[in-house]
């Protein structure tokens, strides 16, 4: 008994020195229900980045096998080096640059537009190596970091609420977006599990998030059951018992981009279409990459507490480190870029604080590597709940505005702007660009230039270049 007892104390004394948990305010436990919660929140990537991708013609086996082993690296690294219950994975938007802009579109191959994806990510680790990514984020105002956090809350709220089925986009211009089907099979499913959800949160019990997922899943499993498989026909391997549960993994994806296709080096495919397309091509993904991680790690630092009231962060060269990496190697990986993702204000709403919670993440990434039929088992519609509550988890802080004080009509415009156009456009990109052009024009017309840091200045200009991508593509091609 003593023994057990030595060890046991042992290794939370190992888990107390890597972490420092107790000093962060939390447990053990409370840290692995936080790491399992993002886990379950995040695991559809394993299924929907192989649907996109298969878009493009990469082979779905190798897409999820790929995904789950950079998804446990990147959140690993998050773990051990930056002590943050960060996760992140590959991103969603790139990789539907990838399959539909890259390849359908600009006719390169799988493997050249993974060769953009690795090229977008080395210019981001140049810039973080020049200092340039954490001084941008230090130069933004604090009400705008808050609107930025707010603006992501509505946007996940908007995901959540869409994959759930409860809202349904209409095609009807004048009138774009309208309540979804709630009588069918899978709108029950994110009906039920946001009830269940909600109401274990009201009464403050411990792992409502998972719960409510698990709860739901449960549901989805009943209801595809009692509608001979028709609900989530489109979906193999969804709310059904998988028909194998090991996978052999297939890594032939892995260092696809250093192949030759076409003659040439798959890396550097991309610029057959011209330099100047080739570049403003790179530009614009390592801008959409940059910012949205940059708005994610302030959102959830903010609902973590990290967040310091001159709106820096600790340690957040090392998070955008393992980010900018996580970039470079989803491309060389053949996952599309990875990032940081916003669900990991699920398991930060869970209680969890430090690295451990992030661990448990990759480690329950890396054994999915074999498992992914498991992983698959979870439809969008039983996580769609817990999306929705963490959009008010992140929205929240947003309440603080009035305690800043000295909200002039730039800052609140631009404060609007960034809350609106996320979940309108869909991009976390365009919510932060559209803000800090507005700020930064509104100043400079009410005659308070000297009030704008050159920073601001710059990523400004750089988002007027990202929005009139379209137009210059016109004169270079």
């Amino acid at each position: 008994m003593a023994a057990s007892s030595g060890a046991m104390s042992a290794d939370t004394s190992w888990l107390e020195r890597r972490f420092k948990i107790r000093a962060a305010g939390s447990t053990v436990g409370t840290e692995i229900r936080g790491g399992l919660t993002n886990y379950l929140v995040m695991s559809y990537i394993l299924v929907v980045n192989a649907v996109v991708l298969g878009n493009a013609g990469i082979p779905f086996p190798a897409v999820v096998a790929a995904t789950a082993l950079m998804a446990a690296l990147f959140t690993a690294g998050m773990a051990l080096w930056a002590n943050y219950p960060y996760a992140g994975a590959a991103g969603l938007g790139i990789n539907a640059v990838v399959a539909f802009g890259l390849v359908a579109g600009a006719g390169l191959s799988w493997q050249g537009a993974m060769g953009v994806v690795a090229l977008e990510g080395l210019a981001i680790c140049v810039a973080m190596a020049l200092g340039v990514r954490r001084a941008l984020l230090d130069a933004v105002p604090m009400p705008l970091k808050l609107g930025i956090g707010a603006g992501i809350g509505a946007f996940i709220f908007t995901i959540g609420a869409f994959n759930g089925g409860i809202v349904a986009a209409t095609g009807n211009p004048s009138d774009p977006v309208a309540i979804g089907n709630l009588n069918s099979a899978t709108a029950i499913v994110t009906l039920g599990g946001l009830l269940l959800t909600a109401v274990l949160y009201a009464r403050n019990v411990k792992g409502a998030l998972i719960l409510g997922i698990i709860g739901a899943t449960v549901v989805a499993v009943v209801v595809n059951a009692a509608t001979g498989g028709a609900a989530y026909k489109d979906l193999p391997g969804v709310a059904v018992a998988p028909q194998t549960w090991v996978d052999t993994p297939d890594f032939s994806t892995i260092g696809a981009i250093f192949t030759t296709v076409n003659g040439g080096l798959a890396l550097f495919e991309v610029f057959r279409l011209g330099f100047f397309v080739a570049i403003l091509t790179v530009f614009s993904l390592m801008l959409s990459d940059f910012f949205d991680t940059a708005g994610t790690v302030v959102s959830v630092a903010s609902e973590g507490g990290w967040l310091k009231k001159d709106g820096t962060i600790e340690r957040a060269d090392r998070v955008f480190w393992v980010d900018s990496l996580g970039a470079l190697f989803g491309g060389i990986f053949g996952t599309s870029s990875n990032t940081t993702y916003i669900e990991s204000g699920a398991g930060v709403a869970d209680g969890a604080k430090t690295g451990l919670a992030s661990l448990v993440t990759a480690a329950l990434f890396l054994v999915s590597i074999l498992l992914a039929p498991i992983a698959g088992i979870v439809p969008p519609q039983a996580t769609a709940p817990a999306l929705m509550l963490v959009g008010w988890f992140m929205f929240r802080p947003l309440l603080d505005l009035n305690k800043i004080g000295g909200i002039d009509f730039a800052m609140g415009f631009a404060v609007l702007l960034t809350v609106f156009v996320m979940p309108l456009s869909y991009s976390i990109t365009n919510g932060v660009g559209a803000g800090f052009i507005a700020y930064t024009a509104l100043k400079a017309a009410g005659g308070k230039t000297s009030e704008v840091s050159r920073w601001m200045w710059i990523a400004s200009i750089a988002f007027a270049v990202y929005f009139a991508d379209p137009w210059l593509r016109q004169f270079i091609q």
